[in-house]
């Protein structure tokens, strides 16, 4: 890797004032509560008559794809930095994504199945994502050259009660409120929900904007190299959820939805860990003692831009599809 680059990367820093980091996790909060309006606890009874699609789907998003990415780290050795490791390991920690369900939507997937797995990883992140990043983290640092990448090997330790604390305060009790208001007010819901899904989008492209505003020099400078991680690493995270659906034979439906829940993470969760307490993730790097490792908020951050645009082309991918496959069966009568 050109340390050019990594200089470049590494030189991007965001430090947030309290009320800052406060807007932010006052605003996810917010996000998260709009993805819940789509949750009926009756979904969970009609998904779970049919387990086989929910346990693939879990296996995916909070097993395989935190394993697989860790493997890509190591595959793609001094060619990503020890920071840019260390975003790819933290998006692949984080739940799905807020805007997998409306993506899902489009895709004429199982939505049902996609709120589902949706609330089911929101929940398990609690105690999830402060594991799966302290043990793929620690596993990379074992197994990767790292002093060739940092000189000092970090040593890698997860308050993980600071972050179960925040988790719960930006997910768990939006997600539960959201429920809630579902099941009691269904019609407000109803109304609500769509409003909250653009929302939740524009917020996540002004979160990009405030994390690189006073860095965008450095930013452009790099964005080529960031766009092929990033992209490599959704691609896998795609892949992981498709083939794993097609290997256990499940209904199109739940294999489209699948694909899109593994493949868009909730990244703005990562960046709201960093931004709103980053002393989290710098505890472990004294090499970045004034902020957010750049490569880990660049990573996280441009995953957040570029899983939107991947979730709508992959939509559009599986309507064309059924266009095809419609044109094929009016050809055959």
């Amino acid at each position: 890797m050109d340390p050019n680059i990594v200089q470049h990367i590494d030189s991007i820093n965001v430090t947030l004032n309290a009320g800052g980091m406060n807007t932010i996790n006052i605003i996810l909060a917010f996000v998260m509560y709009g993805v819940a309006l789509g949750i009926k606890p009756r979904m969970f009874v009609e998904v779970f008559k049919y387990p086989k699609s929910v346990f693939v789907g879990m296996a995916c998003q909070l097993i395989l794809l935190p394993l697989f990415t860790f493997l890509l780290t190591l595959v793609l050795g001094p060619a990503i930095s020890f920071s840019m490791a260390m975003g790819m390991i933290l998006v692949a920690a984080c739940p799905g994504g807020n805007i997998s369900n409306f993506i899902s939507s489009l895709s004429k997937a199982n939505v049902e199945l996609s709120v589902s797995l949706t609330a089911i990883s929101t929940a398990l992140a609690m105690f999830l994502t402060p594991f799966n990043f302290w043990a793929y983290g620690n596993l990379y640092i074992k197994f990767a050259d790292v002093s060739m990448l940092v000189g000092e090997i970090p040593n890698l330790k997860i308050p993980f009660f600071e972050v179960f604390k925040t988790i719960v305060i930006l997910l768990g009790i939006p997600l539960t409120l959201g429920i809630l208001t579902s099941h009691f007010f269904p019609k407000a819901a109803e109304k609500m929900k769509k409003p909250f899904q653009w929302f939740s989008i524009l917020f996540f492209i002004a979160m990009v904007v405030l994390a690189f505003v006073g860095n965008i020099n450095a930013f452009l400078k790099c964005i080529k190299y960031i766009f092929i991680v990033v992209l490599i690493h959704n691609a896998l995270a795609l892949a992981i959820g498709y083939f794993n659906g097609k290997l256990f034979r499940l209904p199109k439906p739940d294999v489209r939805t699948i694909t899109i829940e593994t493949g868009i993470q909730n990244s703005g969760l990562g960046l709201a860990l960093m931004l709103g307490a980053n002393q989290i993730f710098t505890n472990f790097m004294p090499q970045y003692p004034h902020g957010v490792p750049g490569g880990m908020l660049v990573i996280t951050a441009w995953w957040g831009i570029w899983h939107i645009i991947a979730g709508l082309s992959v939509a559009g991918f599986f309507n064309l599809s059924d266009k095809r496959a419609a044109k094929k069966a009016a050809r055959s009568k």
